[in-house]
């Protein structure tokens, strides 16, 4: 009789011993589950109840919505009458907004890829799957290292008088070192701050910025994409 062939065991799935992203499975390999899944239910009826009633709520929301305020839409468009300013859709209008600042080949094509590309490139490299704070090892050295960063960009960002990424990154940094700061006993909110890993800063900083230049360029930008207040009159 042959000897059956053993089926062999691929990468763990155990992001901590093994903190791969990719894995390859051949005939003879298999991917290995491991730990407890935890309590599972049936899409039916419990997912799909639960996601029809909230898809009900967002329907009436929407229709109250709509009965009570009109949708903000200007005249009919003219071809001999540009608008000043022309603004993009919300979602574009922090790239629009960096345009004021930086050249356009540096913020609608260099800033754009390099976002994408660290998407891409990210799940490629052991970053800290466990989670561990940022400033939980190792401090005075990240603790020069943060410093570091945070002051090359400022000084970037002030040569170009982009102050609406200053001020956030001024903010989020702010936050950052007061979290260094912090001893180890504190109230439960603050913390919470003090326990929070590189990639919530990151992703924090990112979050902040784009809500500043969606705003920014929304609200108090007006004729020649001026500084205006929303409150205040204009013509344009």
């Amino acid at each position: 009789m042959t000897e059956k062939s053993k089926i062999e065991t691929g990468f763990s799935s155990d992001a901590r011993k093994d903190p791969r992203r990719v894995v390859f499975v051949t005939r003879k390999t298999s991917a290995k589950v491991t730990g407890d899944p935890g309590p599972q239910v049936m899409a039916y009826p419990h997912l799909m109840l639960r996601e029809s009633i909230a898809f009900q709520v967002l329907v009436v929301a929407l229709v109250a919505v709509a009965l009570l305020w009109d949708a903000p839409l200007e005249q009919l468009a003219n071809p001999l009458l540009t608008p000043n300013p022309a603004k993009a859709p919300w979602y574009f209008l922090g790239l629009q907004e960096l345009l004021h600042y930086f050249p356009p080949f540096v913020a609608g094509i260099l800033i754009p890829t390099f976002v994408v590309v660290a998407l891409i490139v990210i799940p490629y490299f052991n970053v800290n799957v466990q989670g561990q704070p940022m400033w939980s090892a190792d401090r005075p050295r990240r603790l020069r290292l943060f410093l570091a960063v945070l002051i090359a960009l400022a000084i970037f960002l002030a040569w170009f008088d982009a102050w609406t990424v200053l001020v956030p990154t001024l903010v989020v940094g702010g936050m950052a070192l007061y979290a260094y700061a912090l001893p180890a006993e504190t109230s439960a909110p603050v913390d919470s701050l003090r326990l929070r890993p590189v990639s919530w800063w990151v992703m924090t900083w990112f979050i902040f910025v784009a809500v500043v230049l969606t705003l920014v360029g929304t609200f108090f930008r007006g004729p020649g994409w001026s500084w205006v207040w929303p409150w205040g009159s204009h013509a344009g």
